[in-house]
């Protein structure tokens, strides 16, 4: 998938707010990319005041992801497709680093090298951490993907001495091959105040919490959601009804017992992980309050998928919230 097409005559065109100078996309406007280290550091790479901007023409596996196919041999000739995966991918990202001095320059490629084979270095918790590459489009969309270095800063001499200038062709692996909106989506429920169902006269409070509701997934490839229930609550269950696929969390099963009003407890279904939020850094876990074996962590795929969760013991204050950040195959 090219970052840049082929030159033509341009309308006139409005260029997107920060990012520094962006790279122009004929007939459609600009794009503006930038790197975020594994610190924070933001690292634009559309900004040529920068000492650095990116060769355009050299960008590639922006594209769809590649894939594996497994099949088997049908008897009555040819194959029946049984599984699809998904491939990590590797992104190519050339950088013309420049300096108006040697120590300038040095200075320049020294940082950026550092900015992006720190994602090899250990964390916090021992495992490297992934840099982010991410794209804002002239529509107002930005994607976004983890990207570790895999190599590329050593130097071509294709544009430049090495004295002042040199050009990094480098090549970014992706553990996962897809790419995510940098918004994510949310939805929230939340139960209403409780309500004497005669006084003054028969009412019906909303189910939205303890109901039904549909989902959309506007992006191209299924998201697993994570999952936030703000107490009070006493057995908690979400099912995905096109599929009949279901989790239930007791917090009975741990030593806290019932959530109480207020408080929260965090369920990512991939990979799973249930945390309460006791206000320690990561929160006590409470995945064995799953109803293992029979817990299902369902995905969602494209489009409206209906869902119901029910929220046993609820009350005023109880909610849910819902948050995915929309994936895709192309940048």
């Amino acid at each position: 998938m090219p970052l840049i097409t082929a030159p033509v005559t341009s309308p006139p065109v409005t260029e997107p707010p920060g990012g520094g100078p962006p790279i122009r996309l004929p007939e459609i406007g600009y794009a503006t990319v930038r790197y975020i280290d594994p610190a924070g550091t933001v690292w634009p790479l559309t900004d040529e005041p920068a000492g650095w901007f990116t060769l355009a023409d050299g960008v590639s596996g922006l594209g769809a992801a590649s894939y594996v196919l497994t099949a088997d041999a049908h008897p009555r000739g040819g194959e029946r497709l049984r599984h699809v995966q998904a491939q990590a991918r590797a992104i190519v990202w050339p950088l013309y680093v420049y300096g108006g001095t040697h120590v300038e320059f040095i200075g320049r490629w020294r940082a950026l090298a550092d900015a992006f084979t720190s994602t090899l270095r250990p964390g916090p918790g021992g495992e490297p951490v992934a840099g982010v590459l991410e794209i804002s489009r002239p529509d107002g969309s930005t994607r976004r993907i983890n990207v570790f270095y895999r190599e590329g800063f050593e130097g071509r001499g294709v544009r430049g001495s090495g004295i002042v200038s040199d050009v990094a062709i480098l090549t970014l692996w992706c553990e996962d091959p897809y790419w995510v909106d940098a918004i994510p989506v949310s939805i929230h429920r939340e139960s209403g105040a409780a309500g004497d169902f005669l006084v003054p006269y028969p009412t019906v409070s909303s189910s939205q919490v303890l109901g039904e509701t549909v989902v959309a997934n506007p992006g191209g490839v299924q998201v697993w959601p994570t999952w936030t229930v703000t107490g009070p609550a006493s057995l908690i269950t979400f099912t995905r009804q096109d599929t009949g696929a279901a989790f239930t969390l007791d917090p009975g099963e741990t030593a806290h017992g019932p959530l109480l009003p207020g408080e929260k407890v965090v369920i990512s279904t991939d990979p799973p992980r249930v945390r309460y939020q006791d206000g320690t850094p990561d929160g006590s876990n409470w995945i064995g309050a799953l109803n293992w074996p029979a817990a299902d962590l369902w995905s969602l795929p494209p489009g409206e998928t209906p869902v119901s969760f029910q929220l046993d013991g609820a009350g005023a204050g109880s909610a849910v919230d819902l948050t995915f950040h929309p994936r895709y195959e192309t940048a």
